[in-house]
């Protein structure tokens, strides 16, 4: 098997942390299977490190400052996996074998950097490449970066490029867990995660694998997180299933848009809440839900409309705060999901302004971590579906 393997900061923090590092690489490649290793810098060089460029410098001696905490780790985990008779090598910008290109605008040249990780993959049945994380060469031959998560994007497009069975993020966290064990109690690992759920909670906060690198995961791709203490590559952690694809995607079936209005909604605890529960307690689906200061919209199934319109004027009667329901249908809904829609400033105005220039009315915009949906008068979808495909 032909794996990728990332060793995370704090995985590599002491030598006693090499140690253990060196002996699972060691183990698996004694058990015959191919393993190039992405080292992150150690501990929190990186971060120390920028923290000490106190005075001005352009980004090409930043990049090679910051560059030096990776540097060092290759050479730490190659020195390491040599006092085990393990046949390694490490690689950084500048030598002629290393893979991460970029081009004259700073983003990765995916042509040159498939070939030259080929390249690197074919010398992986005799010895063991040891890549700096985070790192790339420039067209001009300069040092860049990859930004935040860095090595984490080196390892799964590495993984991606040089047809790697699977990709190990090795990190000092049990995985994902259901939640933070330093906040919530009874907090355990999860077994399996998608792609779309595990991108969704990067964005906002979860800090298990940096979001711009699962954009290089495809089906084809096992992508696993282990902690750096259970000493085997090939088992456990949580394996992250699928990939993410960008779409544009039209809900076949219309909807209808549920308006609750009331004093001050947003500052009274509780009403969300009730009147989720009540539609929840009738077997009503919600597709989508947004509020303001005074008002709470639910869309939902436009067949439900009046049974739902019922069921949310019951409590609209039986809460002083809240004043009326009204209904609008029926409704569309064009969803744009993307892995990169975070990463570009002014997506969602680019998105929004072809329909503003064709006169389509748009009721709502509802966004998440890596989606925009836009609600759109029925008659107006076909039109507002063909407009979002062309900037998309």
């Amino acid at each position: 098997m032909r794996v990728v393997a990332k060793f995370g900061g704090t995985s590599l923090g002491s030598g006693e942390r090499i140690d253990r590092a060196a002996d699972s690489i060691a183990a698996a490649v004694e058990d015959g299977h191919e393993i190039a290793v992405v080292a992150s810098a150690m501990g929190s060089t990186t971060d120390d490190l920028l923290e000490d460029i106190t005075f001005e410098t352009d980004e090409q001696d930043r990049a090679q400052i910051v560059s030096m905490g990776e540097r060092t780790s290759v050479r730490m985990l190659k020195a390491a996996l040599s006092a085990r008779d393990i046949d390694a090598t490490f690689l950084e910008p500048g030598k002629d074998e290393w893979p991460v290109v970029t081009d004259e605008y700073g983003e990765v040249d995916v042509e040159e950097t498939q070939q030259r990780a080929l390249e690197v993959a074919e010398t992986m049945d005799a010895q063991v490449p040891v890549l700096t994380g985070f790192l790339a060469e420039g067209a001009d031959g300069s040092i860049t970066t990859l930004g935040r998560g860095g090595s984490d994007t080196t390892a799964v497009m590495m993984g991606k490029y040089m047809d790697a069975d699977e990709v190990v993020i090795v990190t000092d966290v049990e995985g994902v867990m259901t939640g933070d064990p330093r906040v919530v109690e009874g907090a355990r690992n999860v077994g399996e995660i998608s792609v779309d759920e595990l991108r969704n909670l990067s964005f906002r906060g979860a800090e298990v694998v940096a979001p711009s690198a699962l954009s290089y995961k495809d089906g084809a791709l096992d992508v696993r997180v282990v902690h750096y203490q259970h000493g085997d590559l090939l088992s456990g952690g949580t394996s992250i299933e699928g990939e993410f694809r960008n779409l544009v995607d039209l809900r076949e079936r219309p909807l209808a848009c549920l308006t609750v209005a009331g004093r001050a909604i947003r500052n009274q605890p509780g009403i969300f809440h009730h009147l989720s529960e009540s539609l929840a307690e009738s077997d009503i689906n919600v597709d989508a839900v947004a509020s303001g200061m005074d008002t709470v919209t639910f869309y939902i199934d436009a067949d439900e409309a009046e049974r739902a319109e019922n069921i949310l004027h019951r409590e609209v009667i039986a809460r002083d705060e809240l004043s009326s329901v009204t209904v609008d249908s029926p409704v569309a809904v064009v969803r744009v999901t993307g892995g990169e829609i975070p990463n570009q400033p002014g997506i969602i105005s680019e998105i929004i302004q072809p329909l503003a220039e064709d006169r389509i009315h748009l009721q709502d915009v509802v966004t998440s971590a890596t989606s925009v949906a836009l609600f759109v008068d029925w008659d107006d979808r076909e039109r507002t579906l063909e407009l979002t495909q062309d900037v998309v």
